[in-house]
């Protein structure tokens, strides 16, 4: 049941809207005041990659409806494009190349939100939730801890980096289908294979592509195995 449920449809409205937009300003007050203090510019870029993707979790909480969440995705998805060009917003870029990766996130929003929110949102906030927390750790990890080092069209990626891809992918899913229906045997079953693939994507998908494999891949691949098994 929806926590506003109480309250009038404009007071509800009001309050969702505020909610992600005091977060999203949480996210980017962070991100400046470590850019300020001159921390690690991938350090930064993750921050932002991590907190916004906790918009969508946001969003379902809250049971904001899917005209919102699409129209929100959209913007954000031009004003990434817009960043692209004119670097309006340096924190939103890749550190040390020039890709459509920020684009490509928003986009899989946008995607998942119209294709899922109705009637399975649990599924389109593993994919977002699995992209932000799964491919932000493995930057970290990789870059901190990266020892066993691989280079694919231009990218370099490390062993480590893609075991905390699939390590974190894998505890994401658990904790999403703990708080939807509780863990079951068969939910293992799903975020084994998802967060595989999900790290294969991270690794080998060139030029900031991940950001809309990784997602796409996986909330329809957990939608099917679950409802096959």
């Amino acid at each position: 049941m929806p926590i506003t449920s109480d309250i009038s449809p404009t007071t509800t409205l009001i309050i969702q809207i505020s909610a992600v937009a005091i977060w999203l300003g949480i996210v980017f007050l962070a991100s400046q005041i470590l850019h300020r203090f001159k921390q690690d510019p991938e350090l930064v870029r993750k921050v932002v990659h991590i907190g916004t993707g906790h918009v969508l979790l946001i969003a379902w909480w809250l049971h904001i409806p899917v005209w919102i969440c699409v129209t929100a995705g959209i913007l954000f998805s031009a004003i990434a494009l817009f960043s692209h060009y004119t670097s309006v917003f340096p924190m939103l870029n890749n550190v040390g190349r020039k890709t459509y990766g920020i684009f490509y996130y928003a986009l899989s929003i946008s995607i998942l939100v119209a294709f899922l929110w109705d009637s399975h949102p649990q599924y389109a906030v593993i994919g977002v939730m699995v992209m932000s927390w799964g491919d932000g750790m493995a930057a970290l990890i990789g870059k901190r801890f990266g020892k066993h080092t691989f280079v694919y069209m231009g990218n370099q990626r490390s062993l480590e980096g893609s075991f905390a891809m699939f390590a974190t992918s894998l505890l994401v899913m658990l904790c999403i289908f703990g708080f939807t229906h509780g863990i079951r045997l068969n939910d293992l079953k799903v975020a084994m294979p998802v967060a595989a693939i999900a790290a294969l994507l991270e690794a080998f998908s060139p030029g900031g592509t991940d950001n809309l494999s990784v997602p796409l891949s996986s909330a329809f691949l957990s939608y099917a195995l679950q409802s096959i098994f």
